[in-house]
């Protein structure tokens, strides 16, 4: 009977508290809303560059790439690289490999069959095809530099910052990447 008392109480409690538990967790249930980078065309970031000048950071990869799905799940979801990029930049993703042709400041890039990319693609990656590379761009869409290979978060956002705060024009990328 003492012991009927006492596992009844105790039961009780449990239940009690798990159900308490189970209904106080912060928002299980509620989606958390993902952050994402606005990604742009290469003439959609050509015509806002226009109207409200920013850097453009271009992510050039292809769809068999397996460091640039890497760097789409692991770098481009970072919440610091996508929150820095959305404020400071006009992010572009580019297909080296797309056959659409693309129409910049009245120059018509295509498909060259013959290399099996994108004639932009060419130009950007300065003909050092390599897959991902990222390519930075002024404020006057002029080159800064292409970065090639698969970048971590932590990298990505510190080249990012480089060129975004304008450290470029007073360090080099050595002494910047020192600090």
């Amino acid at each position: 009977m003492l012991q009927k008392t006492f596992l009844l109480p105790l039961l009780a409690l449990l239940l009690f508290s798990s159900y308490t538990w189970h209904n106080v967790s912060p928002d299980e249930n509620t989606p958390q809303k993902e952050v994402k980078i606005n990604w742009l065309s290469i003439e959609e970031a050509a015509e806002k560059i226009k109207k409200q000048p920013r850097k453009v950071v271009i992510d050039v990869y292809t769809d068999w790439c397996g460091w640039c799905k890497k760097m789409d799940k692991s770098t481009f979801t970072d919440p610091a690289v996508v929150a820095y990029i959305n404020k400071n930049y006009y992010a572009v993703k580019l297909d080296a490999e797309g056959k659409k042709p693309i129409t910049l400041n009245g120059h018509t890039y295509t498909f060259k069959e013959q290399y099996r990319a994108h004639e932009l693609a060419i130009a950007l990656l300065q003909g050092q095809m390599s897959y991902p590379t990222t390519v930075y761009l002024d404020e006057k869409f002029n080159m800064l530099t292409p970065v090639p290979g698969y970048l971590d978060a932590s990298t990505f956002h510190k080249i990012l910052t480089y060129f975004g705060d304008n450290h470029h024009k007073s360090k080099t990328w050595e002494e910047y990447s020192r600090k």
